[in-house]
């Protein structure tokens, strides 16, 4: 039986209409059980993720025996969250075109992975194929740091290899993926009334600003990126800011990249400050530097002969098609999985222009993904 395509449309656009910012995923948390009681009551649970990660939601997580409990078993990922300004979103439709009525995102990333798979459950179910064990996991507060997965209880899932439903060209997997710092510089400077007396203190806006002001920011090479996207200082125009910080990140599909354009950015801060000289003689102490880094994300590399790849070129063959593999600069769910050591790559749903009020979805794109989730799930 082919898919329901009218019944896919339907929960597509009911997903979507459903507020669910970052950390904000209860409404449609709620909304994806409902779904899911009438066809498999006693396949849900949701994890205790939220006291963790400060959202009004745990994950959820569905798991399906299947009529084939000796298969290998897999998961299925898609996130709940969606960014800003996602509040209210009223869906228009043309043809088979859906986006939003433009003053907000649409929200298929990631609603169009959540859609999908349900769709598929309902197909193999009213289809009464055959699958295998398979576990779904809808993470919440993916767009905010990938909390929810970082939250998640790995053990907690009986499959080893998983597909993430996050991107957007369909007959396209990811298997490579750069690991992510995140780095966090608090310039301290010296306060004082920028009128009477601004020579005792010590801007620390324009000491941040020189220490920036040389560095390679954007592109760094083929496989290497970095982007400062967070600057908080002073306090007042009438006072010299003491304070201010600096918020940013380095990412590569190499480590050895990775720790040497991140010590480089630190290095450059540090010399802004170690340099600095006072030019009237009046300043009444020094500036310092406070700078640390974090690790946002693991790389993610699967290779071409992993099991996980070739169960989905297998089900794409199943369907005459021919599957691509393609690297990305983007983390997601799947680097977190990864790291857990769940082989797991990612799979297009057709979201296009996504983080946009211009973002739109092909019906057609998320059918055909649709198919091939249903062949992944029935190909033994």
């Amino acid at each position: 039986m082919a898919i329901n395509e009218k019944r896919l449309a339907e929960v597509f656009v009911q997903l979507c209409e459903t507020d669910s910012p970052s950390f904000k995923e209860a409404e449609v948390a709620d909304l994806i059980k409902n779904i899911f009681s009438e066809l498999y009551p006693d396949a849900f649970y949701e994890d205790d993720s939220a006291s963790t990660t400060g959202s009004d939601s745990g994950n959820l997580i569905f798991r399906f025996n299947g009529s084939n409990p000796g298969a290998e078993p897999v998961f299925f990922n898609a996130h709940m969250d969606t960014v800003t300004p996602g509040m209210g979103v009223k869906v228009k439709r043309q043809d088979r075109i859906f986006s939003s009525v433009g003053d907000t995102v649409l929200g298929g990333d990631d609603k169009s992975g959540i859609a999908i798979l349900i769709e598929a459950m309902r197909a193999i179910k009213e289809d009464n194929l055959t699958h295998g064990p398979v576990e779904f996991v809808f993470t919440t507060c993916e767009e905010n740091g990938l909390l929810g997965a970082k939250a998640f209880d790995h053990k907690s899932l009986r499959a080893k290899m998983g597909f993430a439903l996050d991107m957007d060209v369909t007959d396209q997997i990811i298997t490579k993926a750069p690991a992510a710092n995140r780095f966090i510089a608090e310039f301290k400077g010296l306060s004082a009334h920028a009128g009477l007396n601004p020579e005792q203190g010590i801007n620390s806006i324009q000491l941040a600003a020189k220490a920036m002001a040389d560095l390679k920011i954007g592109r760094l090479d083929a496989e290497s990126t970095s982007n400062i996207g967070v600057i908080h200082g002073g306090a007042a125009t009438n006072i010299v800011p003491e304070l201010t910080r600096v918020e940013g990140e380095v990412r590569s599909h190499s480590e050895e990249k990775l720790a040497r354009y991140t010590q480089t950015i630190e290095e450059a801060f540090h010399q802004a400050v170690d340099t600095w000289t006072d030019p009237t003689g009046h300043a009444t102490g020094k500036p310092s530097l406070k700078f640390s880094v974090s690790r946002e994300y693991p790389a993610m590399k699967l290779h071409n002969n992993s099991a996980v790849i070739k169960r989905v070129e297998k089900a794409a063959s199943n369907l005459g098609r021919n599957i691509t593999h393609i690297a990305t600069g983007g983390g997601s769910d799947a680097n977190i999985f990864n790291g857990y050591g769940l082989e797991t790559t990612i799979i297009g749903t057709g979201m296009q222009k996504v983080h946009t009020t211009e973002e739109y979805i092909d019906l057609a794109d998320m059918v055909r993904t649709t198919e091939l989730i249903k062949s992944i799930l029935t190909t033994a």
